[in-house]
């Protein structure tokens, strides 16, 4: 009988610790990324991220903002919140953990349903969204709060959300721990651990470290690189490509053109340093180059204003390149946007001849950047590439590193927290399932302690 009664104090005593975990977005793709934590009552949202592709195929066929929520859902461009059912009543706060627009391009679409959430997030994320919603003309109910790297916010009496530094490919990314009555959920999309950043501080270790030795209760894990089994390379790695491409080759008297992420900030001001070490003038030339550059000066992280110019629109764009063709294109590195062969991007209206500039042979066009691996950026990326051939440039592709933890990262973060639980995150089911693989290789259990979920489905902790 004692036994018993101890069996069923104990199951009290758990009841009482419940922690649900939801997953709404990014748990079956990559991009999307959305996860519900509720804790007596309380919901929080971490990250609200547009799916690219989905989202591009509406964009060509017409302006983003003529589409509600709904349809926005229906075509999956947005996470589907009606998921969250009763729980969207209880939401008290939106968490981005960085600014890449798969995880907070869905903000201005879908915020406005939780009006009582504030909108919490590092400085240039929050300056990416404030920049986003100025340009898309957008009111949010919401109160939108800048939470400096490795401080910590209360949202609620019992809620509060640590940011804690770590190294992506936009500055300021977070690892973001919730620190609730029941334990700690650390959220982890996305990251790496570069020890040599270009910009901006290393990961935060010592405080991960200190989270492990106090319990962390689940890790919600970045798993787009888990089946790389390797440690992702520093971003001075890429710097020191770029270097080889832009100084190592005969480009006398070449065109240079380059690109790349737009929220790159590090990789950008690597351009910038080896454009000035060729005495050429740097232009960015495009849309998306400018919001991010303007977003990251407004909080005093970069000047590039003082050091390029910059040119947003695109009659000032034509007229910008008939000027360069006037000038001379040798005395450019013209950094534009469309990277992943986007059609109404910068570069792809170039190679279309839709302004007086014209590639001349072996020209550089210099890609820093990887493919994103999805059908539409494949075929754009194909095609783009096959026009600029016909032109007899040289073509120089993967000048790049990922900001992505690749499988040795990922089993560090897991030594480094100890977590009760693991649940892979941000990536399709071959990528989810690396991640599973690495935990059961650590000794974690399939189903009890280690867990695979799908858009829709949760967990209780």
């Amino acid at each position: 009988m004692e036994k018993k009664n101890q069996k069923a104090l104990k199951e009290v005593k758990d009841s009482k610790r419940m922690i649900t975990i939801q997953a709404i977005g990014g748990y079956d793709e990559v991009g999307k990324n959305m996860t519900a934590v509720t804790v007596n009552g309380e919901t929080v949202l971490f990250d609200m991220g547009i799916q690219l592709d989905n989202y591009i195929k509406l964009t060509e066929e017409g302006d983003i903002i003529k589409y509600s929520p709904d349809e926005l859902i229906a075509a999956e461009a947005v996470p589907d919140v009606t998921l969250l059912g009763k729980k969207a009543l209880q939401v008290k706060a939106i968490l981005p953990s960085h600014a890449h627009l798969d995880h907070i391009g869905a903000i201005p679409f879908l915020a406005r349903r939780f009006k009582k959430a504030g909108i919490y997030g590092t400085p240039f994320t929050m300056s990416v969204l404030n920049k986003t919603l100025q340009d898309e003309k957008i009111n949010l109910p919401n109160r939108i709060t800048s939470v400096t790297p490795n401080s910590t916010v209360k949202i609620t009496k019992n809620l509060k959300a640590e940011f804690i530094n770590t190294t992506h490919s936009t500055p300021q990314s977070a690892m973001i721990a919730l620190h609730t009555p029941e334990g700690i959920i650390l959220y982890a999309n996305d990251f790496k651990f570069d020890l040599y950043p270009t910009l901006g501080k290393k990961p935060n270790f010592e405080r991960l470290k200190e989270l492990g030795k106090k319990g962390i209760r689940a890790l919600i894990v970045d798993s787009t690189y888990s089946r790389s089994h390797m440690k992702m390379p520093s971003e001075s790695v890429a710097k020191q490509m770029l270097k080889d491409v832009m100084l190592g080759t005969d480009n006398r008297g070449k065109g240079i053109l380059v690109t790349t992420f737009s929220s790159h900030i590090a990789r950008l001001k690597s351009i910038i340093e080896y454009g000035k070490k060729l005495n050429r003038k740097v232009v960015f030339l495009g849309r998306s180059l400018t919001k991010y550059t303007y977003a990251a000066e407004d909080i005093g992280l970069v000047h590039f204003s003082k050091e390029v110019e910059l040119v947003r629109y695109w009659k000032q764009i034509k007229r910008k390149l008939k000027q360069v063709v006037k000038d001379g294109k040798q005395k450019y590195v013209l950094v534009v946007t469309g990277h992943q062969g986007e059609p109404k991007s910068t570069l792809s209206k170039m190679v279309d001849e839709k302004t007086d500039y014209r590639f001349g042979h072996e020209d550089h066009v210099i890609f820093s950047c990887k493919t994103i691996p999805s059908p539409t950026n494949i075929a754009n990326r194909e095609y783009l590439e096959q026009n600029l051939k016909h032109y007899g440039v040289r073509i120089f592709k993967d000048i790049h590193v990922s900001g992505h933890a690749a499988r040795e990262d990922i089993r560090d973060l897991i030594n480094f927290v100890r977590p009760e639980h693991i649940i892979p995150s941000h990536g399709t089911v071959e990528m989810t399932s690396a991640t599973k693989e690495l935990a059961k290789e650590m000794g974690y259990e399939t189903g009890k302690t280690v867990h695979m979920m799908h858009d829709g489905t949760e967990v209780r902790i």
